[in-house]
């Protein structure tokens, strides 16, 4: 005989294998018209007798506006490095093993195998886009396959006709368009390739991904030092002895996706080679031998003919999207990371295409304060665990990153951690005022330094290399879309905290919402923040009826 067991829990409760989840509060939902709000089913079975008996169920959903509640099985994925040698106390595990993350697809039709002994869930999204203002309820029945009734739920949901502003904040995840040739082993930019880049792209969109990294020529980026990427060159380069030409014809087509999902930044992949701007990217060119690859890692970053050809393919590069998104929508990198030892060789590099870049936006990632002060990087991404002298400084129009070294004390997305520690960058980016946001790896299906290819739904960790998440935040499926991770809804839902505030911000004033904050949750820093989930729930109760 089996016996089910089911109860709500929040989006913000990771349901654990091995343990009952934390019962979601019953309370009426308040929500705005431009909301997606997310809650999970969990369920877990006893069976003591060896499978003889079903341990199916189904689930129906009775609501007038039942397309406007999707459906998706929260499934477990591999652990085999949930974190580094060092951690601190929050997170959920530091043990290798399952842990839920994958969203897959599913249809209220379908049949569900409850587990014995232990705890899965079903993830249940309702967005308030596809729902008239005004009272709401749907009522959840779970039965065996006899149709027996196993368990019920009501959600009552008020939508109200006030909607959360656009979003402000700049974002980009990085967008690895080889990847996808290699995972799904189709040619570069075959129309397969294309209309695979086009989901990603639309799925980068919902995510809140408003920039995205364009390889004008393939991007220098997490390649072993002599070694190389698939090449996924957008611009076709022409060498007929004595001088260059350039067909934008894929950059062209490649701006228009953007475009049509509402993605208004172009991030140009980097100038120069990573650690260090010592070297060219690989960059392919036609010549009257057939094609060849004329720049690389042989090749020196400062003087000769990389420097010649920068200066005759960036006025060119420049006034093509000016014409197609307009300049001050795009943006520049040198070289990802400069570290005090290497920014002689990042000034230098930087030097030879400053005068060619005047005027636009150019901005890397960087750690050191020093390195700013000498006024090498300009524009500083600035990672959560160093930014605060940054800020102690005064500087204006800050971004921030994390990655695999922010794994102590400060918000990150590692599946092992808890969701309100992803969650809460959405309050810290508003806290802070930050300008933007940037993340290495929207969709990083690559061993660290791209030495082979990986299995996303087997290798979570880029080989072992970095802690489980950190590489990707979506998973391709077979049919070339994108599959929700636990970790991307639950940016999403801290993308909304942020346009929240500035609602609040909008009618209160920014002191009264800090003020709110502060009342709420304590000091607010990188490094110190509310760790419950339920702050969350009373930082839009409170903003509720504030407004």
């Amino acid at each position: 005989m089996t016996r089910f067991q089911f109860l709500l829990t929040d989006s913000l409760e990771k349901v654990l294998p091995w343990q009952a989840p934390e019962k979601m509060p019953e309370r009426k939902l308040k929500l705005f018209h431009n909301q997606r709000w997310s809650c999970q089913l969990a369920y877990t079975c006893e069976n003591d007798d060896f499978g003889e008996t079903s341990t199916l169920f189904r689930l129906y959903c009775q609501g007038n506006d039942l397309g406007a509640l999707l459906l998706q099985q929260a499934e477990l994925v591999p652990c085999a490095y949930p974190c580094h040698g060092t951690w601190d106390d929050n997170y959920l595990t530091t043990r290798p093993g399952l842990l839920p993350d994958l969203l897959r697809p599913v249809c209220w039709e379908d049949s569900f195998k409850a587990i014995p002994a232990q705890w899965r869930s079903l993830w249940l999204t309702l967005d308030c886009r596809m729902l008239p203002v005004g009272q709401h309820r749907f009522v959840l029945r779970a039965t065996d396959d006899q149709q027996n009734l196993l368990a019920q739920f009501a959600l009552e949901a008020e939508v109200s006709p006030l909607e959360l502003p656009k979003q402000r904040l700049y974002q980009t995840q990085w967008f690895h368009a080889d990847c996808l040739a290699d995972y799904y082993g189709i040619s570069v930019f075959s129309p397969e390739h294309w209309r695979i880049i086009e989901n990603f792209i639309e799925s980068a969109a919902e995510h809140g991904i408003n920039m995205l990294l364009t390889p004008v020529f393939t991007p220098p980026l997490d390649t072993a030092k002599g070694g190389e990427r698939t090449a996924v060159q957008l611009v076709d380069i022409f060498w007929d002895g004595n001088n260059y030409s350039f067909d934008f014809s894929r950059l062209q087509r490649w701006v228009g996706l953007c475009r049509k999902y509402g993605i208004t930044e172009i991030e140009v992949a980097h100038l120069f080679s990573q650690w260090g701007a010592v070297s060219a990217p690989n960059i392919l060119v036609h010549t009257s031998k057939g094609l060849e690859k004329r720049f690389g890692w042989h090749t020196p970053a400062v003087g000769g003919e990389y420097t010649n050809f920068l200066q005759r393919f960036l006025p060119e590069l420049k006034a093509e999207l000016d014409r197609l998104i307009g300049l001050e929508h795009v943006w520049f990198h040198i070289s990802d990371e400069p570290h005090d030892w290497e920014k002689t060789t990042y000034a230098a590099a930087k030097a030879t295409v400053a005068p060619l870049l005047k005027g636009c936006h150019v901005m890397d990632a960087l750690s050191s304060y020093q390195v700013y002060q000498e006024g090498i990087v300009e524009k500083p991404v600035v990672c959560n665990d160093h930014i605060q002298t940054f800020v102690d400084h005064g500087v204006q129009n800050l971004w921030t990153y994390y990655c695999t070294v922010q794994a102590q004390t400060v918000p990150n997305r590692f599946i092992a951690m808890p969701s309100a520690r992803n969650r809460i960058m959405g309050v810290l980016l508003y806290q802070y005022d930050m300008e933007g946001f940037l993340h290495w790896g929207f969709n990083f299906y690559n061993s660290q330094r791209s030495v082979s290819h990986i299995d996303p739904f087997r290798v979570t960790d880029a080989g072992e290399a970095f802690p489980s998440g950190d590489p990707f935040l979506v998973y391709p499926a077979p049919d070339g879309t994108a599959w929700e991770s636990i970790r991307g809804e639950v940016w999403k839902e801290g993308l909304q905290d942020l346009r929240l505030l500035q609602l609040c911000e909008s009618r209160k004033g920014r002191a009264w919402t800090l003020n709110l904050l502060k009342t709420l949750g304590g000091t607010l820093r990188f490094d110190e923040y509310p760790k419950e989930k339920s702050f969350f729930y009373h930082l839009w109760d409170a903003v509720w009826e504030a407004l």
